[in-house]
């Protein structure tokens, strides 16, 4: 494809014209008849300058320019064409029409008010004329719209071939990344079977920091004592959640405490975390292409992770046979090693570890990989996304080893609800158990001991 058809949007229809398809039902997209009208008819405009622009312009030219003087160039080229067309429209409204000509030639098109937007944590794309997003752990709808399908597929494009990734009907999903690390899932005609549809992960720019978490109330001070104390007195730990409860932010922040001077290997499935240590090597998984070969899968990347000489591991999230290579890599000397989990509960996530690991094909009698797992990972970590969008740790716990068959487990620290208040925001509590953990002894031993009263069960911070 050449560079002046990737720049084109608006793709041909059958017909051979430009035109969009007919406005959607009014009511179907939340909005009046004559809101709709109006923005169908900006969108058009929009397109028809586009055009006239891509017509226009001096690709080469264009390609020897820096993205400010490419934007000069494009605002004189709209200024251009508005005063030919006689179109009525004031100095804001031409500002903003070339702005979103450089977005629909450069970025991606009308969603690139919302990957400015820093409050925005999620963009959820429901075919063409849905759009919502997640701040503060509610989601919006949002009064963005694609041209049409077409429109909307030329952004999905764009995004996959730019990591020479490919979507078509023979491959309808895709993963992919934006260039500022947002995490992209794609899904097309005939698997999405009303349209495209596209989920969007936001790279946070600044990582949370154990402040920002306490202050948001996702965790208390002592709790964030503890969980410092386990990372550097390199304790393996096991962050739980459901989606979007916060998990890989905690692994991220976990990851922190992890001391300058140790060689970290990171796996992931797309490369969300951001250590800020030195020795860092960050691997990354990659699909089969097209004829099913050249896939470099999770397993294969912590096996060879081992060879690596590393200090940690630091595995994004578990999802299949892995997980027996990450017990091995944790029972035989990588220890302060870390993962994420889907589960709803820290005794799911063991169940879900024991499942992952049959998928090894290693024939092995349960209690033996009940036991691979209690003598790996010393504490699991619960996150939850709670019904008012707020992210909380809603339990610690430490395992304490075998009885029987058993893995025991015991909670140090946990949330409590209490209620929900008029607003919907729900009512609660942090507090200790009472249990002082087994491996207290441990953090002593690494100087990092921890003060009896942190345990008390009296202590409890409202929120």
């Amino acid at each position: 494809m050449s560079l002046r058809d990737q720049l084109r949007l608006q793709s041909v229809s059958n017909n051979g014209s430009n035109s969009g398809t007919a406005a959607p039902d009014a009511a179907a997209a939340g909005g009046t008849v004559e809101s709709l009208a109006a923005r169908r008819a900006y969108q058009q405009l929009k397109m028809n300058v586009h055009e006239k622009i891509i017509d226009r312009v001096e690709l080469d030219k264009l390609q020897r320019l820096t993205p400010e003087q490419i934007r000069r160039e494009l605002a004189q080229l709209v200024e251009r064409i508005v005063d030919e067309d006689k179109i009525p429209m004031n100095e804001i409204e031409r500002r903003r029409l070339s702005q979103d000509v450089h977005d629909e030639m450069f970025g991606l098109g009308p969603l690139e008010p919302l990957l400015a937007d820093p409050t925005v944590s999620d963009i959820l794309v429901n075919t063409s004329q849905h759009v919502y997003v997640e701040r503060r752990g509610k989601l919006e709808h949002t009064d963005i719209t694609f041209f049409d399908d077409a429109h909307l597929m030329k952004i999905i494009e764009r995004i996959v071939s730019r990591v020479g990734r490919r979507i078509d009907e023979s491959t309808p999903m895709v993963d992919a990344r934006l260039p500022d690390g947002s995490r992209v899932n794609a899904i097309i005609p005939p698997s999405a079977i009303d349209g495209p549809l596209v989920s969007i992960r936001r790279f946070a720019v600044n990582p949370l920091k154990v402040d920002d978490m306490v202050k948001n109330q996702t965790f208390t001070p002592a709790m964030a004592q503890l969980l410092e104390a386990l990372i550097k007195s390199k304790l393996n730990v096991l962050i739980s959640g459901g989606t979007g409860s916060g998990k890989t932010t905690m692994l991220n922040l976990l990851s922190g405490f992890i001391p300058g001077d140790e060689r970290i290997v990171t796996i992931e499935d797309a490369a969300e975390l951001q250590l800020r240590q030195e020795h860092v090597l960050r691997l990354e998984t990659r699909p089969p292409n097209i004829e099913g070969k050249g896939e470099i899968s999770q397993r294969s990347l912590v096996r060879n992770a081992l060879r690596m000489r590393p200090d940690r591991i630091v595995l994004g999230e578990v999802r299949g046979a892995e997980a027996l290579d990450m017990l091995h890599a944790m029972n035989t000397g990588h220890e302060g090693s870390m993962a994420t989990l889907h589960a709803n509960t820290p005794r799911d996530a063991l169940t879900r570890l024991e499942n992952m690991v049959g998928m090894a094909g290693l024939s092995m009698p349960i209690k033996a990989m009940r036991q691979q797992i209690a003598s790996a990972i010393t504490v699991v970590v619960q996150a939850s996304r709670l019904s008012d969008g707020r992210r909380k740790l809603m339990s610690i716990q430490e395992i304490t080893g075998m009885e029987g068959e058993i893995i025991n487990m015991q909670e140090i620290f946990t949330f409590k609800r209490t209620g929900v208040a008029e607003d919907g925001t729900v009512k609660g509590y942090f507090c200790a158990t009472g249990v002082r953990p087994k491996f207290a002894d441990r953090l002593a031993a690494f100087g990092l001991a921890l003060p009896d009263q942190m345990f008390d069960p009296a202590r409890r911070y409202e929120v």
